[in-house]
């Protein structure tokens, strides 16, 4: 009895430990390939990171560093590459097209330390605010006097 408890013991033993091996392999497999690994393990990253949107006005426009600082709930800064699409009113512009306090909507995503846009959605810019007209429901006509 003690010799079958033992074999059961034993062979559950080596089941977890081939389950364990089996787990690990997988894992080692690309490191092998040195050249060819780096590029996919960094591309599934920049593929699951998640579109961000911010909305506001555009405050500054840097065309050398093709970068916009957009004004909304707090100033944030767009980075511009070559994927990124610039549109305004369903038609394509070019990123000098892009002015100050013009409204965008923005997708963006984060890479490092930067906010890479990936689609700019411009709008007229926003027109400055008029002064109230006095109110004249506030004049009050004089009262009659009381007898």
């Amino acid at each position: 009895m003690k010799k079958l408890i033992l074999l059961v013991a034993l062979i559950t033993l080596v089941a977890f430990v081939s389950g364990a091996m089996a787990q690990q392999k997988p894992a080692p497999a690309p490191a092998k390939a040195a050249s060819t690994a780096p590029a996919p393990a960094a591309a599934p990253p920049a593929q699951k990171a998640k579109v961000e949107k911010f909305s506001g006005a555009i405050d500054k426009v840097d065309e050398m560093a093709k970068a916009i600082d957009v004004k909304g709930k707090k100033t944030m800064t767009f980075v511009t590459d070559d994927k990124t699409k610039i549109t305004k009113a369903g038609k394509a512009m070019a990123f000098a097209d892009l002015k100050k306090d013009m409204g965008v909507h923005i997708e963006y995503k984060k890479e490092g330390d930067k906010n890479v846009a990936v689609a700019i959605k411009a709008t007229a810019p926003k027109a400055p605010k008029k002064a109230a007209a006095p109110k004249q429901a506030e004049e009050k006509p004089a009262e009659a006097p009381k007898k």
